[in-house]
């Protein structure tokens, strides 16, 4: 019976601060437009990639990056043998 001391409060305050959530979206605007990014994503709106973009490299690559597939001038892979 003693619990009920602790999780009454508890589901209260849990109960406020999502009707306090709530209160802040609806203030801020959240639901006002409902189908405008549905429907954004069907129009073709032209949208190019950068040219100069790079590939992201994760930090967490740890080989060398210094030959790839595409660095030799014939476009041949390069040989993981060749020591040069």
């Amino acid at each position: 019976m003693t619990d009920f001391l602790y999780l009454v409060p508890i589901a209260l305050g849990l109960g406020l601060v999502g009707l306090a959530t709530f209160m802040w979206s609806l203030k801020t605007k959240q639901y006002d437009d409902l189908d405008g990014a549905a429907e954004r994503i069907l129009l073709d709106d032209g949208d190019r990639p950068i040219a100069d973009a790079k590939p992201y490299i994760s930090p967490l690559h740890h080989h060398d990056h210094s030959q790839t597939i595409f660095s030799h001038p014939d476009g041949k892979a390069p040989d993981p043998f060749d020591k040069h």
